[in-house]
């Protein structure tokens, strides 16, 4: 297992770091603290929206690829069905083969939320829209109360309802496919699959993450894992990456 991990962390690894060095546009971000010599202060307090709640806007970055490879790297116990389990092994066993980002697919919440790729939360009140940088996706929070709809129409991103407790963003989505990996190892999920994610901006730049999986038909309970977080991104701006069968590599590199 620990070969599938190291080949793939080296897959991701080299995919993820181009697009962080293509960045093409260097504009001081307003707003931001900033030290004495203008650098952006990144240890200073979170900021806040005028009524009083946390404000996650900015780009941000996963600090690792570790949890995309493997959500329970940390060693948490995944309560999986024997078919789930079995289905697993295989793809560990075929180093990842299938996996839908190889044919250009989209990837899910849970791995988006743990690629090293820029993405970008731009904050309102009744809505966080979330920019992905790769494969130019969006995804949308809806914080005006609504509850979870049934899920009509499976999807990849599923369908995202916030709420603040505190100082921390919850947000539940549902209305999943069963197409999605849930890491690059493979841990499946199904149409049932109900993602819990607790996001708290300790500081100015700096996210925690937590994120719950609920997939009674795959697992025999929810489980939870804490992954590395988030660094946000100062003067810097989201560019336009396409994913064409893997070509997108060598235009990257030409950039």
């Amino acid at each position: 297992m620990g070969s599938v991990r190291s080949l793939s962390s080296f897959a991701v690894i080299f995919s993820t770091c181009l697009p962080l060095s293509a960045q093409w546009i260097h504009y001081p971000t307003p707003g931001i603290p900033r030290t004495t010599d203008g650098k952006p202060n990144l240890s200073a307090p979170a900021p806040r929206t005028p009524d009083g709640k946390p404000d996650v806007s900015g780009i941000w970055v996963a600090v690792n690829v570790k949890y995309l490879n493997d959500l329970a790297a940390d060693g948490v116990e995944v309560p999986m069905r024997p078919w789930a389990q079995a289905l697993y092994k295989q793809r560990l066993e075929n180093m990842g083969k299938g996996r839908p980002s190889e044919r250009c697919l989209t990837r899910g919440v849970v791995d988006f939320d743990t690629i090293p790729m820029n993405f970008k939360f731009i904050q309102t009140p009744g809505t966080i829209a979330v920019l992905y940088e790769e494969y130019n996706h969006y995804r949308q929070i809806f914080l005006d109360g609504r509850p979870l709809p049934q899920p009509t129409q499976p999807a990849y991103l599923g369908y995202s309802i916030g709420r603040f407790e505190g100082d921390t963003l919850v947000v539940d989505t549902t209305g999943f496919n069963d197409i999605g990996w849930l890491d690059n190892n493979g841990h499946p999920q199904t149409e049932s699959l109900h993602v819990t994610e607790r996001f708290h901006r300790r500081d100015f730049g700096h996210m925690d993450l937590q994120i719950t999986i609920d997939d009674m038909k795959a697992y025999t309970r929810p489980w939870t894992v804490t992954v590395a977080g988030f660094n946000y991104l100062a003067d810097e701006e989201l560019i336009e990456n396409i994913c064409e069968n893997e070509k997108d590599v060598p235009h990257l590199v030409g950039k």
